[in-house]
């Protein structure tokens, strides 16, 4: 837009969208939301009256070069992503990205060589819920602080029940929207890079314990691609090991927890509660560390985000930018490969 104000454009109108995004967008000075698209334009039209967005677009492209946007804000699922964050890019805009970057690394190259071509553009992608409030904690801990030393082993485990809550088969057990996207393996894996640094090796193993799953659209069973059990280990480029653990098959006790164990004394993240917890090697047993208040994270993605933009910097707070999101990328494709191969990858694979 040409008087200051930053013009959003949104393609993807769904419930992270409208319940997490647009309150916190509406907080933002100096942006106004100007145009929508949807799967269906029903829901663009109940989108675009909820929150007195002026123009509703049948086609996504229709917003990527609405001449008022200067912001295309992407809230669908990861099949397309790299289309319009692409042809975002390429018209101009600055992209913020939901969850999950892309199906695959060849998308998520694409997206990173896109990025790389537009510097003076702004592309981040959504961070994840988890490792939020502690993050600053966490890095002082592990940086400065040095509270274990020197790092020897990370083991992380994330069991959930998402996968036995029901029969039917939602997109991200769909492997033509999902791609190599497992759980929420991907994203998980961007906080454990930004506390440990990036994989040097990985070596996984996954398995599809419900092969079956129902389509709500036309009630038939389709044979399910997308693993509900992942375990991943290898070797860090810092040189310690790790063991990372998700599971979507945990009917009861179901818990996702960090633990770090240096030579100096062990952290553990209740990545469920953001709490921490932590002993020196003298100690008998764990205890609290509390999150500071000046270093408590409250969830700001969106002014995050803008702010960047304004400033014309790739400093996308929490939000990976395309660079840092690649990498994790990087990881999926890896594990793909070493689960279907049997064998240990190395990375970085570029």
């Amino acid at each position: 837009m040409t008087d200051g104000t930053l013009g959003i454009g949104i393609v993807g109108a769904g419930d992270i969208v409208r319940s997490r995004h647009m309150p916190n967008l509406d907080k933002v000075p100096g942006i106004s939301v100007v145009a929508v698209a949807n799967r269906r334009r029903s829901t663009a039209e109940a989108f675009a009256s909820e929150f007195s967005v002026p123009t509703v677009f049948d086609d996504w492209l229709e917003v990527v070069q609405h001449p008022d946007v200067d912001v295309v804000w992407i809230g669908t699922t990861p099949h397309l992503h790299a289309p319009i964050s692409i042809a975002a890019l390429e018209a101009g805009k600055h992209v913020f990205c939901q969850a999950r970057m892309a199906r695959n690394l060849s998308e998520a190259r694409a997206m990173r060589t896109a990025a790389t071509a537009h510097p003076h553009l702004v592309a981040a992608v959504c961070p994840p819920g988890q490792g939020v409030h502690g993050d600053r904690t966490m890095r002082r801990l592990l940086g400065v602080d040095r509270f274990i030393g020197t790092l020897r082993q990370a083991r992380m485990t994330s069991f959930t029940g998402v996968a036995v809550e029901n029969d039917d088969l939602h997109w991200r057990q769909d492997f033509d929207i999902s791609g190599h996207n497992v759980m929420n393996v991907g994203i998980m894996v961007e906080v454990l890079q930004r506390w440990l640094g990036p994989e040097r090796t990985v070596q996984a193993m996954t398995h599809v314990h419900i092969k079956e799953r129902r389509d709500p659209q036309t009630q038939t069973f389709l044979p399910v691609r997308v693993p509900d059990s992942f375990t991943a280990i290898g070797e860090l480029a810092s040189g310690a090991d790790y063991v990372y653990q998700w599971s979507g098959l945990a009917h009861h006790e179901a818990a996702s927890e960090l633990w770090l164990y240096g030579d100096q004394g062990t952290l553990v993240y209740d990545l469920d509660t953001d709490t921490i917890a932590g002993a020196k090697l003298d100690a008998d047993q764990l205890t609290p560390i509390q999150i500071p208040d000046d270093e408590m994270y409250q969830p700001n993605v969106e002014a995050d985000f803008i702010a960047a933009v304004r400033a014309g910097s790739h400093d996308t707070g929490l939000a990976p930018n395309f660079d840092r999101a690649y990498q994790y990328m990087e990881f999926l494709e890896a594990a793909a490969r070493s689960a279907r191969d049997g064998c240990r990858i190395g990375l970085p694979i570029d």
